[in-house]
C-alpha cells in the first residue's frame, strides 16, 4: 500500500483543538502504530502483536492481530438491503487485509485525525474518522437517516490489559468520544448530539507483557486513553461542524 501520508498530529484547522494536540505530541519513536492512507483505505499497523476488542464489521469481538483498517464508502455503495460486511470483506481480500479488524466510514479518510497522550508511564494513541450526518442523541427516539455518517475510533495503549481492563478501556473510549461530540455542539432535539447510530470503537493493547487489571478514569491508562480519544474525535467533529455551517452560509 503506498505511503500517502504518515499520521501527523496536529492536522486540525481548529486553533483550540490544535493546541491540545501539540501539547500531547509524542516523538515518532514513541508511537504505538503507523498510519498509511491510500483512499479509500486507511490502515493503522502495529509492530507488536495486539489484542483488539471491538464491535467492528470485520473481525469483531476479542481478536489478535497487528492491523486496523477503515474503508471509505459513499451512500451509493451501500443500497438498502445490502449486507455491508460483504463489500468490506471483498475489498479487504483484494488488498491483502483479511487479517485486519476493519470498519467502514463515509468520511474522507484523508480527513482522519490522530492524537497522542501520556500519563505516568502509559502512552496512548488514537486515530478517528468523524462524520455526524447520521447523528443522534442517546435515549431520543431513533430515526433512519438516508445518509451515511459515523465515528470510527482506534484507541491504543502501551500496556497489556486484562479482559476486564479491555472492557473498561472501551467504556473510557466511548465516554471520551461522547464528550468530544457534545463539546462540538451540533444540535439535536433536546440538546446536542452524543454520537451517531453506527459508531464503532476498537481498543488495542499489546498481546504480551504483564496485564493491567483496571483501566478506569483514575488510572494512568484511563487518563491517557481518554485524552487521546477526546482530542482526535473533537478535532474531527469540530471540523465537520464547521464544514456544515460553511455550506449553510
Amino acid at each position: 500500500m503506498p505511503d500517502a501520508s504518515q499520521e501527523q498530529a496536529p492536522d486540525d484547522s481548529t486553533p483550540g483543538a490544535a493546541a491540545r494536540l501539540r501539547r500531547t505530541d509524542l516523538p515518532a519513536a514513541g508511537r504505538l502504530f503507523e498510519v498509511r492512507c491510500a483512499p479509500p483505505l486507511l490502515v493503522a499497523s502495529f509492530d507488536r502483536p495486539q489484542t483488539f476488542l471491538s464491535w467492528a464489521l470485520a473481525r469483531p469481538g476479542r481478536q489478535a492481530g497487528r492491523r486496523v483498517a477503515w474503508l471509505e464508502v459513499r451512500d451509493a455503495d451501500l443500497p438498502i438491503g445490502l449486507d455491508p460486511a460483504a463489500p468490506l470483506a471483498a475489498r479487504l481480500d483484494a488488498d491483502g487485509l483479511r487479517d485486519a479488524v476493519a470498519m467502514m466510514t463515509s468520511r474522507d479518510v484523508r480527513k482522519r485525525k490522530g492524537a497522542f497522550a501520556a500519563a505516568g508511564t502509559v502512552s496512548a494513541q488514537s486515530l478517528a474518522t468523524t462524520g455526524l450526518s447520521n447523528a443522534a442523541r442517546v435515549g431520543a427516539p431513533s430515526r433512519t437517516s438516508p445518509r451515511l455518517g459515523t465515528i470510527n475510533v482506534l484507541a491504543a495503549v502501551s500496556v497489556a490489559l486484562s479482559d476486564a481492563a479491555l472492557i473498561e478501556a472501551v467504556s473510557i473510549a466511548a465516554e471520551a468520544r461522547t464528550a468530544a461530540v457534545m463539546d462540538a455542539g451540533w444540535p439535536a432535539a433536546g440538546g446536542v448530539v452524543t454520537g451517531t447510530g453506527t459508531d464503532c470503537i476498537v481498543v488495542a493493547a499489546p498481546a504480551d507483557g504483564e496485564r493491567a487489571a483496571f483501566a478506569g478514569l483514575h488510572t494512568d491508562i484511563g487518563q491517557a486513553l481518554g485524552s487521546a480519544v477526546y482530542q482526535a474525535v473533537h478535532a474531527g467533529a469540530t471540523e465537520w461542524v464547521a464544514e456544515q455551517r460553511d455550506k449553510s452560509g
